[in-house]
């Protein structure tokens, strides 16, 4: 009888090829496939012909898997990001070989390349049914979630690849991503710079490193990793941008700048880059060729909806047409409210109207901002109202002082950095409140798809945006009279426009120094002023106060918060207007005490359009000066004839360019009596309803439960006029 050697068995003790045979099915139902497979071949050379033995080793090739070389054609393709074509080649592969874990990790790892998230997920999970061992298969599942939002998931599935490799750099990478999304930072960074001790040459974990270190204000050292991924690959697109990101926040405008165009340069199909690089030309005052870039940002990726606000926040600054204005604010509407209005759901809260009422406020600059000077006055008096249970949703990673000041004031403290919007919809609606307060509309950090979601019975915008969210789902914008009069505003708001004594209190800063007398009364001219952003700055602003420079030969013109060579277009922009730069005085940014002393080299503001400003103005008033400014037609170019109108100065409010200049030129030949409002300007300021945060805080305490009244009623949104309403 023929024989073979079968397990355990030396060469010396031949066994029978039946007994073999029985040795190695066991093996191939044990899924011991290497062994199972030497037996079979071994029965075969002795019986080359044996039936059984043939059909279960084809059996086990289909389970042992594809060739070396197909697995490495494979590879080459999804390299090449011929994503579509490795699906193909690895579904195939699944279809040969279906319990071999590689090409169902190929297949998921495509899918999910090509944006098929859910498909990727199923598969994904096949493959760890596999290979629940394979560290690789583990962290591709971790992308899948990652991508989808499921952060904590994902989290997981790259501790469990750490699990089976400790020293895997690019799972460490991608936890530290992941905390860091969740606000885990400490964790985070831990992880990430494990990531590069594994991997001394990893440019994507020195990268991440960058970017969460500027994310936490961290910049020197933001700066070097950043620069250390770029000695690694000079052509890391993602790099170039981080680094960017982080030289803007050091106002080293120039050089970022540059690095955003390289990260261009190298992939132009990069939306955060094009984004970006808007972010800062819009800073920079070039709001034309920001728009431009928020506007290819979203031809490359239609669902980026902080490119869109973006725009939205750049249209403001550059645009006179309210209605072109308002119907892009609809098209944000359509595009990111649409898809969730037929998925709403019935809210559960209970319709007492008389009952303390929940009321949320989300931001993500509860900190210091400008925000701050006037949500915290109004914070402190609204949080003493028993009928009201404050619960504040923060969307910022980095907290302060003025952080720890607010918190003490809600009974509910939620940090959301990391929480995506479905996730915070969810909790506002768990948390059972009652009117939720967006603080950011349309600027950075905001969550307009929560609020699209509609989590909550009532919701308002207020302070953040001065404009309309375009949300049908957000019902009320709280403002005032002066600011947005219902006769021409209210058909450019989706929401019902509610008039409170003023729009915010306002808070000075306590190091503002003392009024000093007007300096052009030792002067013998006039010096006009500017604190504003200089992303309200435009050669349109520019040409106007220029007329009134020239209608004035003697008088001069100090602009204060200016960028690193901001300046320099500026002088451009006055050189074509032919006011020569000895007639300038630009200062750049500088801590409060030293922007507030600059007021006293100044005997006048002139206010920017389309967008006025906001705190810079109000501090103005604070150090006696008021503001000549232009009554515009949209939400932005209102805040000047606000404030004017509440300190009782209607009379610096023009109708027109016309009007502006001649308004100058009057106040240039009354310096006396412009003397003397400035020494009674901070008292006329508190005596205006913008000083009183209590008669504010009882008129918007009022109007909420006017509000929730009405839901109570099944009576939809109204306009409301609370100006009288008493503490």
């Amino acid at each position: 009888m023929a024989s073979i050697t079968a397990d355990n068995e030396s060469p010396q003790q031949p066994l029978a090829v039946e007994t073999a045979l029985q040795q190695a099915l066991a093996h191939h139902q044990a899924g011991q496939l290497q062994d199972a497979e030497r037996l079979y071949q071994a029965i075969l050379q002795v019986q080359p012909n044996h039936p059984e033995a043939k059909h279960n080793l084809g059996l086990l090739a289909a389970q042992l898997g594809p060739s070396a070389q197909e697995m490495d054609a494979l590879v080459a393709v999804f390299s090449g990001g011929h994503y579509a074509e490795a699906a193909s080649r690895a579904r195939q592969m699944t279809e040969r070989f279906p319990r071999h874990g590689f090409g169902w990790k190929a297949l998921g790892t495509a899918l999910a390349q090509m944006g098929r998230h859910a498909e990727a997920l199923a598969v994904m999970h096949k493959a760890v049914a596999l290979v629940p061992r394979d560290a690789e298969v583990h962290n591709n599942l971790g992308r899948i979630l990652q991508g989808m939002g499921r952060l904590d998931e994902a989290a997981a599935s790259y501790r469990q690849a750490l699990q089976w490799k400790l020293d895997y750099a690019e799972a460490n990478c991608n936890l530290g991503n992941a905390l860091g999304q969740l606000g885990r930072f400490d964790e985070a960074e831990a992880c990430l710079r494990w990531a590069t001790r594994f991997r001394q040459d990893y440019a994507e974990a020195h990268s991440s490193l960058g970017r969460l270190l500027k994310d936490l204000g961290r910049l020197e050292e933001a700066e070097a990793s950043c620069r250390r991924a770029l000695e690694i690959d000079p052509r890391f697109a993602a790099a170039h941008c981080i680094l960017g990101d982080t030289l803007k926040h050091m106002s080293r405008a120039g050089e970022a700048e540059a690095c955003y165009r390289q990260a261009l340069q190298i992939n132009p199909d990069d939306a955060h880059a094009h984004n970006n690089f808007g972010v800062l030309l819009q800073g920079l005052g070039r709001t034309d060729a920001s728009e431009v870039c928020y506007r290819r940002a979203l031809q490359i990726a239609p669902a980026f909806a902080q490119a869109h606000s973006n725009l939205l926040l750049c249209l403001a600054h550059n645009t006179v047409d309210a209605a072109a204005l308002f119907a892009e604010h609809r098209r944000f509407a359509e595009k990111f409210e649409t898809p969730f209005i037929a998925n709403r759901v019935p809210h559960r809260n209970s319709r007492d109207p008389e009952r303390c009422l929940r009321i949320g406020f989300v931001s993500a600059d509860l900190r210091e901002h400008a925000l701050a000077h006037f949500f915290e006055p109004v914070l402190a008096h609204l949080s003493g109202y028993a009928q009201l249970s404050l619960h504040a949703y923060s969307n910022h990673i980095l907290e302060d002082a003025v952080t720890g000041r607010m918190r003490a004031h809600f009974a509910q403290w939620h940090c959301v950095v990391g929480i995506d919007d479905a996730a915070l919809a969810e909790r506002v609606r768990a948390d059972n409140i009652d009117i939720l307060v967006d603080l950011s509309g349309h600027t950075a950090g905001n969550r307009l798809l929560s609020f699209a979601r509609k989590p909550a019975p009532l919701q308002a915008s207020w302070i953040g945006y001065l404009g309309t969210t375009g949300l049908d789902a957000v019902d009320y914008y709280l403002a005032d009279r002066f600011f947005l009069p219902h006769e021409i505003f209210d058909g450019q708001f989706t929401e019902k426009i509610v008039h409170l004594p003023a729009f915010a209190p306002f808070m000075p800063a306590e190091e503002a120094p003392e009024i000093n007398p007007l300096p052009a009364l030792s002067n013998g001219f006039l010096t006009f002023g500017s604190f504003n952003h200089v992303s309200k700055l435009s050669p349109r602003v520019v040409a106007l106060w220029s007329r009134l420079l020239r209608a004035l030969p003697e008088s001069r013109l100090l602009v204060g918060a200016m960028p690193d060579n901001g300046g320099d277009a500026l002088v451009d922009w006055f050189a074509h207007e032919g006011v020569a730069r000895d007639r300038l005085s630009f200062h750049p940014r500088c801590a409060m005490a030293a922007y507030l002393a600059l007021h006293q080299q100044v005997d006048l503001c002139l206010d920017t359009f389309p967008y006025g400003g906001g705190a810079t103005s109000n501090h103005a008033v604070w150090m006696g000066l008021p503001t000549l400014t232009i009554s515009g037609g949209t939400p932005a170019s209102r805040l000047g004839t606000m404030l004017m109108n509440h300190v009782g100065l209607p009379e610096f409010v023009a109708a027109d360019e016309e009007g502006f200049v001649e308004t100058g030129i009057h106040w240039a030949k009354n310096v006396d009596i412009l003397a003397e409002i400035r020494s009674g300007l901070r008292a006329r300021f508190e005596r205006s309803a913008m000083r009183q945060p209590e008669l504010i805080a009882g008129a918007l305490q009022h109007a909420f439960r006017l509000m929730w009244q009405r839901w109570c009623d099944g009576l939809p949104p109204v306009a409301l006029d609370v100006i009288d309403a008493q503490a």
